[in-house]
């Protein structure tokens, strides 16, 4: 397997993990009575704090799984995965670290993190694409 294949599949694997905790998260509140199974608001609205955050950094990698898939694809279709090996570990990096700082918190120095961390994902991600249509 490829160390951009491996990647991806880490980012579907992390992305499966959070939808994973979320589930768990939801069943806690439906069996401690807390919450109606049939009353969650998919954007995680309604779960203040934890419960939001964890949706929201759930979402956020469902939302950029395309680009990675895509790009990913993209170079394995023209066998250029040499342009995608190399730093398709640190997008998968850099995509843990932005959920999970995500998660802990909301603070503006968190937030800052989180930008970075998804900064470098745009980035090796521009990268990618620049050198896939050029080369």
């Amino acid at each position: 397997m490829s160390t951009t294949a491996w990647a991806l599949a880490g980012f579907a694997g992390w992305f499966i993990l959070l939808t994973f905790v979320l589930a768990n998260y939801r069943s806690f509140l439906v069996l401690s009575g807390k919450r109606a199974a049939n009353s969650f608001r998919t954007d995680g609205s309604d779960t203040p704090g934890f419960g939001q955050r964890l949706t929201r950094a759930r979402d956020n990698v469902y939302e950029n799984l395309p680009v990675f898939a895509s790009l990913a694809l993209a170079a394995s279709l023209k066998g250029r995965l040499d342009v995608t090996d190399g730093l398709a570990p640190l997008v998968l990096y850099a995509r843990i670290g932005q959920s999970l700082t995500h998660i802990a918190s909301l603070s503006v120095i968190a937030v800052f993190a989180r930008f970075g961390f998804y900064l470098v994902q745009l980035a090796v991600w521009a990268w990618w694409a620049i050198r896939l249509v050029t080369t």
